[in-house]
């Protein structure tokens, strides 16, 4: 059994501050679902992402925009849109009224699209000399199950000029209203954790919905000792709890405000919206997701999308899921967006990359995820995953229990791109074992299948020179047939012994591009993948006869990151191979004595998760409701 996390730190500096109890509000008018924005948190973010300019000069700020004469403005965009068929088919809303205050003349029009995206107008009104005049739009949501939204359009003739501002979404809302606290985890990224929590204090409407804001501090550079935090406090008020713990992962800091806000809630009826500490914030965010859980006709958990921060204008993905025994996960499901542009077209229908189809998703990540009170009461707590796959396996846990996961568009935060994150690192580990744990607890675990996945990853990492990963590979089949004791300190020796793991091969550590140890950097010169094999098990066979044989057909070569495919990298004694952060390279050595000594390993150890795995599987789903258990957090809290 791994030895249990401690920590000499304070567990909380919000200890003298009285804890916030949870209970539900009684509404004060109608709840707002959504405000229509004209321009983005930061000037990073393309404005075309809120409101589109069609024609004419337009002058757009966060909450105003201005039409000068003849001019005309869309909120058929990504932010701008009403999702309209989710809130059909998930709540028990049945009209939505759109409220704005107008100023000048023009034309204002509530339009819809269909599952196809084709537009109509629901509602129009002309405005005149109007001086802050508060306007009304309602549209019923009725026609809208399968796909479309609703948006606002605007336009001014070549006389007129028009002002709309405080722009809001609203429906009627709930007998009471969900207590919500936000819970955000953080690591080492004091800066990041600091600027979003500034702007949850400068965004008076979303911070007026939610009741507290958990901090779960796992570093050793804290929030706290910001020059900025003091002030920030200050705004937060008792709204903020900041709290130290040992390093758990995400999943230990996620599940950190779920463990505080059961231990102070009067209700059943509360929500825990997890969100990253290093994602850019749209504050909208919150009052999307709250909405649209108070308004739900059952308690489902909500998800909010990812953008990529350093493409601003592109959708990680519409809707994802995971096939549980091949361990997959971030698929894209049927007809989602997909690393899509936003501002751009769909290269087969030429129409405007919207998702208008409503889709059903498998899980969501926990970069924004909302998730009821009434779940954690039926399926429990998280497991002690450290982090990778916790947030899947919650998912499909909770929907084993009868509470799906629904991923609402137009709630989007902006979170680094994946694509720029490489996958020989120590977090693959966590990957792979959290993964076959997953498909143990909520899959058919067909052992042959997984057995076939895990062999072709073995032998393509073996061809590509990466024996660092190979051995994460082989050490985290290792440790799932540990059974749950592996998962009894959180996952902190873990991370230990696979750093420790991986420093003993030199292909995992990066190097600047012109200081390659042993290799002159003019005598690196790019060689070029060939297409993917045609035969691709012919052309295997041939790659691991030519490295039995220590046989290559290049000494030296770089190959950039988007080529370095196991039939290329096979090729080389030698390849210097791009990371994928793009801030460095990885020097691939071909070493027969290890390809030999970890493939027979590696063989070993699959051949016993063929044989073991069933007797395995068992133990993980007997353990899982203690492993999930309050006293089992308190217990790794150190509470």
């Amino acid at each position: 059994m791994a030895g249990r996390a401690t920590s000499t730190r304070a567990k909380t500096t919000a200890a003298k501050k009285e804890q916030t109890t949870f209970s539900e509000h009684t509404p004060h008018g109608r709840l707002t679902a959504q405000r229509g924005l004209f321009a983005g948190p930061s000037p990073v973010v393309p404005k075309d992402l809120y409101a589109e300019v069609l024609d004419g000069v337009v002058t757009r700020k966060r909450d105003t925009v201005v039409l000068e004469q003849s001019a005309k403005v869309s909120g058929n965009t990504y932010f701008g849109r009403f999702p309209a068929s989710y809130w059909q088919r998930w709540t028990t809303a049945r009209e939505v009224r759109l409220e704005l205050v107008v100023s000048g003349s023009g034309l204002l029009a509530l339009r819809a699209s269909d599952v196809e995206g084709e537009p109509r107008t629901v509602a129009a009104q002309e405005v005149e000399g109007a001086e802050l005049a508060v306007v009304a739009l309602d549209a019923k949501i009725d026609k809208f199950f399968d796909g479309g939204a609703l948006w606002l359009d605007l336009e001014t003739e070549a006389d007129q000029r028009l002002t709309v501002e405080q722009v809001r979404w609203t429906v009627e809302p709930p007998e009471k209203i969900r207590p919500t606290a936000v819970t955000i985890c953080t690591m080492n990224r004091a800066d990041d954790c600091l600027g979003n929590l500034r702007a949850l204090a400068a965004d008076l409407p979303s911070l007026d919905t939610l009741d507290a804001i958990y901090v779960a501090d796992q570093g050793t550079d804290l929030v706290s000792s910001r020059d900025g935090f003091p002030q920030v406090a200050k705004e937060l008020g008792d709204k903020l709890h900041y709290v130290t713990q040992p390093n758990l992962g995400g999943a230990g800091g996620f599940t950190r405000g779920l463990y505080e806000v059961a231990g102070h809630t009067q209700t059943e009826h509360a929500n825990v919206l997890f969100m990253d500490d290093d994602v850019l914030l749209e504050p909208d965010l919150i009052i999307r997701l709250t909405a649209f859980a108070n308004r739900a006709a059952n308690p489902i958990i909500v998800g909010g999308q990812m953008l990529n921060l350093l493409h601003p204008h592109q959708l990680h993905v519409g809707a994802e899921y995971a096939r549980l025994n091949s361990l997959e996960p971030g698929l894209p499901v049927e007809h989602s967006l997909k690393t899509a542009d936003l501002l751009g077209v769909d290269e087969e229908t030429g129409k405007p990359n919207r998702q208008e189809r409503r889709l059903d998703a498998g899980y969501n990540g926990w970069w924004s995820c909302l998730i009821p009170y009434e779940v954690v009461k039926a399926v429990g707590y998280p497991l002690p995953f450290f982090f990778q796959w916790d947030d899947a396996e919650y998912s499909y846990r909770a929907r084993g229990q009868g509470f799906p996961t629904v991923t609402l568009p137009g709630a989007g935060v902006w979170h680094a791109d994946f694509f720029w994150k490489d996958w020989d690192e120590w977090h693959r580990y966590f990957n792979l074992r959290n993964s076959i744990i997953t498909a143990a607890l909520h899959s058919d675990f067909n052992l042959n299948l997984l057995c076939r996945v895990l062999t072709a990853q073995l032998v393509r990492y073996l061809l590509g020179m990466q024996y660092g990963l190979s051995h994460t590979l082989i050490k985290a089949i290792e440790d799932f047939l540990e059974g749950p004791e592996v998962l009894r300190d959180g996952g902190v020796a873990a991370m230990k012994e696979i750093r420790e793991l991986r420093s003993r091969y030199p292909e995992t550590k990066k190097h600047d591009a012109t200081d390659v140890p042993g290799i002159a950097s003019n005598d690196i010169g790019i060689i070029n993948t060939a297409p993917r094999p045609l035969f691709q098990r012919v052309v295997l066979l041939k790659r691991v006869v030519d490295r039995l044989r220590g046989r290559s057909r290049f000494a030296l070569g770089a190959i950039p990151l988007d080529e370095a495919h196991w039939w290329h990298v096979g090729l080389f004694s030698t390849a210097v191979v791009t990371d994928a952060n793009q801030e460095g390279v990885r020097v691939r050595k071909y070493d027969r004595d290890r390809m030999f000594k970890l493939g027979k390993h590696g063989l070993r150890v699959i051949n016993r998760l063929r044989k073991e795995g069933r007797a395995v599987q068992a133990q993980y789903r007997r353990a899982l409701p203690e492993l999930t258990s309050r006293e089992n957090w308190k217990r790794l809290y150190e509470l």
